[in-house]
């Protein structure tokens, strides 16, 4: 099991070096924290000295493969790391721990950037923290918008969960019952053979834009989750119909087009996400929704949140490209704040996992 020493809070300011490689996006960033003035004062902001990413684009049509995407991320990890160095300007004596994604992602590539952070950690001679992706997003998160308690809508590629905070640790109110809701979206990109640069999720939202003609959608909310499955399987026989020659007719007589399509997909699934985050703030009186993953820079879910936030008397709170995408300062931020608390993780125990939950990492840093 991992490790956690008792250490005092530190008096000194602490770096870390955070290494991301959970999808097809490789992340190095390098943050420092400062210490608290005082005992009942918060933290100073972080301060990001580089955040470093390279982004493992497939054809269209195509998606990404474990094995390639390990493949690029073992290509370019040295030359990462040695880029995000020379941007921070911190020699690595000043370095304090090396932080690396342990899970949840795909297996191969977790494993190419585990195992590059476990060769930096013995060559530094620097310990080693495991990292939860999701916690790490939310941290981030929760550090650059400066939200205090929220509801967290965490939205990737790979995961879709409802969440909030509960005696130090992030408790799961809702999620999806089976595929994330940008896995969702890039799965019909490539139906649509919609470029994947810079992201299949990012040219579908332009698309949408484009689109004139809601097309009615399964809508598939149970309880406080969501299924996405048939919502897709069920648009991509509309598109399947329409390149087929079998054109579909909106209300007045105009052809569904490929816009539309995308329009009314991203106005079901964003409806849905808005549903269950109303309901987990009503159930914790929060004011507060916090979105964080790669679909969180989407502009229309950030719009569509936004007004159920503002009915309510609330307001929410996201970020921009830098740190809604994967990326490795979120790493080396979520991993600074344990390891400050005396959290460490042995190279017997920096095994990956696929399935690391959220609301299994113990929160020793918050104690609100």
């Amino acid at each position: 099991m991992p490790s956690r020493i008792q250490v005092p809070e530190p008096e000194r300011e602490t770096i870390a070096i955070g290494l991301e490689g959970s999808a097809n996006k490789l992340g190095v960033g390098i943050i420092r924290h400062f210490p608290r003035p005082n005992k009942n004062s918060h933290r100073p902001p972080a301060q990001i000295l580089s955040n470093i990413r390279h982004t493992y684009i497939t054809p269209p049509g195509e998606g990404f493969l474990p094995r390639d995407t390990a493949k690029h991320h073992r290509s370019y990890v040295v030359k990462l790391v040695q880029q995000a160095l020379k941007q921070s300007g911190i020699p690595i004596d000043d370095i304090d721990c090396v932080c690396f994604t342990q899970g949840p992602g795909m297996g191969a590539p977790l494993q190419s950037v585990a195992i590059a952070a476990r060769t930096i950690s013995l060559m530094w001679d620097k310990p080693l923290v495991g990292v939860n992706h999701c916690v790490g997003h939310i941290e981030m998160g929760r550090e650059i918008t400066g939200a205090t308690n929220p509801v967290v809508l965490y939205v990737s590629g790979g995961n879709t969960q409802v969440i909030a905070y509960s005696h130090q640790r992030y408790r799961i109110f809702g999620e999806t019952l089976d595929i994330a809701v940008g896995n969702c979206l890039d799965r019909f990109a490539r139906t649509l053979h919609i470029p994947n640069d810079p992201s299949p999720g990012y040219n579908i939202e332009q698309l949408a834009r484009k689109g004139k003609h809601y097309v009615e959608l399964p809508y598939t909310v149970k309880g406080m989750d969501v299924s996405m499955s048939g919502i897709l399987a069920f648009i991509d026989g509309l598109a399947n119909d329409i390149f087929g020659g079998k054109a579909k007719y909106a209300d007045d007589g105009s052809e569904i087009t490929r816009e539309d399509l995308c329009f009314s997909l991203q106005e079901t699934i964003f409806a849905m996400l808005v549903e269950i985050t109303e309901r987990a703030m009503a159930h914790v009186g929060s004011q507060q929704v916090l979105i964080v993953g790669g679909v969180g820079c989407n502009e229309r879910l950030q719009e569509m949140m936004g007004i159920m936030a503002r009915d309510r008397g609330g307001a929410v709170y996201a970020t921009d490209e830098r740190f809604c995408i994967d990326n490795g300062i979120m790493i080396a931020h979520a991993g600074l704040l344990a390891y400050e608390t005396g959290y460490r993780t042995s190279l017997e125990d920096s095994v990956c996992t696929q399935r690391f939950r959220t609301d299994e990492v113990f929160l020793a840093w918050r104690n609100d």
